[in-house]
C-alpha cells in the first residue's frame, strides 16, 4: 500500500509518495508561512490532492516540528510555527474531503523511524537520532519500538537545559541542548567570531561578504571543506557540544547506534570526528562498555517524508 508522507517546515513543504520499501515514487513541494497555519493546512491538501491523481494512497503521514498529542493527530505546541493545541490532521482532512486516515508525527520522530526501518540504523536494535537543523530534535528507538511517551512529547531532546541561564530558547526557557548544538547555534557563533577575531577566517569571509549577518550555516561547511580554520573550528565546537551532549543521553539510553541527520551533516567527517571525540570523552565507563556507533543519515532531507508515511501506513 502507498502512502503520503508530509514534511512540514515554517517556509515550505515537502510531501511525496512512498512505498513499503521506503522509496520515494513521486514528489512536490509547497511554500508556506510559519505564522499562517490555514495557508500551511491549504497547501498541505493541495500537495496531497496532486500526488493522488496518480497513485492509490491509504494513508497520509504529516511530520509536524513540535510537540504532538498522544493520538496523532494534533500539535499541541511548536516553538517554529504558530500551533498551538491545533488539530492539525482534522483540519487537512476537512480540506481533503476523502476517507484516507491522516496521522501526525513529530518530524524528529519520523525522520529517526526512516533511518531505523531504511537506513543507516536498520540493522540496530536501539537507536539515538539527532537531527541538526534550525534546532536539534531527537528520535529514540528502544528494543524496536519507537519511544513517544505517555504524553506524546518524548525525545525532545534538544530541550534539556545544558547550561543553567544559558541562552535563551524558543521553548521558552534558557540554555538548552539546541541553543549550543543546532544550525542556529553554528551561525550565531560563526557570526560573533567573524566580529571578534577580524584577522581569521579569510575563505569565509570571502564567501560571506562584509556582513557577518548574511552567514549561513552551509557557508561555513563549504569554507571549512576548503580548508578556512575558522569554518573547521565551528564546526568543531558544534560538534563538541554534540557529543558530550550525546553522552549525556547515552548514560540513560545506551543506545547502539547514534544517527546524525538533518542539513549540519553534510559537513560529513568535520562534523563526525569532533562528535565522536567528544562522546568518548564523556561517556561513563569508558573502556568496560561498549560504544555506541555515530553515523550519518542516509536519507538527508527526504527523512521525514519516508517516516512519516510509513508510521501512518503502521
Amino acid at each position: 500500500m502507498h502512502a503520503i508522507g508530509v514534511d512540514i517546515g515554517g517556509t515550505k513543504i515537502a510531501a511525496g509518495v512512498v512505498d513499503d520499501s521506503g522509496k520515494i515514487l513521486a514528489q512536490v513541494r509547497r511554500e508556506t508561512s510559519a505564522d499562517d497555519v490555514a495557508s500551511i493546512d491549504a497547501a498541505v491538501a493541495d500537495a496531497c490532492r496532486e500526488l493522488e491523481t496518480d497513485f492509490e494512497i491509504g494513508a497520509i503521514g504529516l511530520a509536524a516540528a513540535g510537540f504532538v498529542s498522544p493520538d496523532r493527530t494534533s500539535v499541541q505546541f511548536a516553538p517554529n510555527i504558530a500551533w498551538r493545541e491545533y488539530p492539525l490532521a482534522e483540519n487537512v482532512g476537512r480540506l481533503l474531503d476523502d476517507d484516507v486516515p491522516i496521522v501526525v508525527e513529530n518530524d524528529a520522530n519520523a525522520a529517526g523511524w526512516a533511518e531505523f526501518q531504511f537506513g543507516v540504523g536498520r540493522d540496530a536494535t536501539d537507536m539515538l537520532m539527532l537531527t541538526v537543523g534550525t534546532g536539534l530534535g531527537g528520535a529514540i528507538i528502544v528494543d524496536g519500538s519507537l519511544v513517544r511517551g505517555r504524553w506524546g512529547v518524548a525525545a525532545e531532546v534538544g530541550h534539556m537545559r545544558v547550561v543553567p541561564g544559558g541562552h535563551y530558547c524558543g521553548c521558552g526557557h534558557e540554555g538548552c541542548w539546541e541553543q549550543y548544538a543546532s544550525g542556529s547555534a553554528l551561525v550565531r557563533d560563526g557570526q560573533a567570531a567573524l566580529l571578534a577575531q577580524p584577522d581569521a577566517g579569510a575563505r569565509l569571509r570571502e564567501i560571506v561578504g562584509p556582513d557577518p549577518a548574511e552567514l549561513r550555516g552551509p557557508q561555513i561547511t563549504t569554507a571549512a571543506q576548503e580548508g578556512d580554520q575558522l569554518a573547521v573550528s565551528l564546526l568543531a565546537n558544534l560538534g563538541r557540544w554534540l557529543g558530550e551532549g550525546a553522552a549525556s543521553v547515552a548514560a540513560l539510553l545506551d543506545p547502539e547506534i547514534i544517527v546524525i541527520g538533518g542539513g549540519v551533516g553534510a559537513a560529513g567527517e568535520l562534523l563526525l570526528r569532533p562528535t565522536r571525540q567528544a562522546y568518548n570523552q564523556q561517556l561513563s565507563a569508558l573502556g568496560h562498555r561498549p560504544e555506541a556507533r555515530i553515523e550519518l543519515a542516509l536519507h538527508g532531507n527526504e527523512a521525514g517524508i519516508v517516516g512519516a508515511a510509513d508510521l501512518a501506513r503502521r
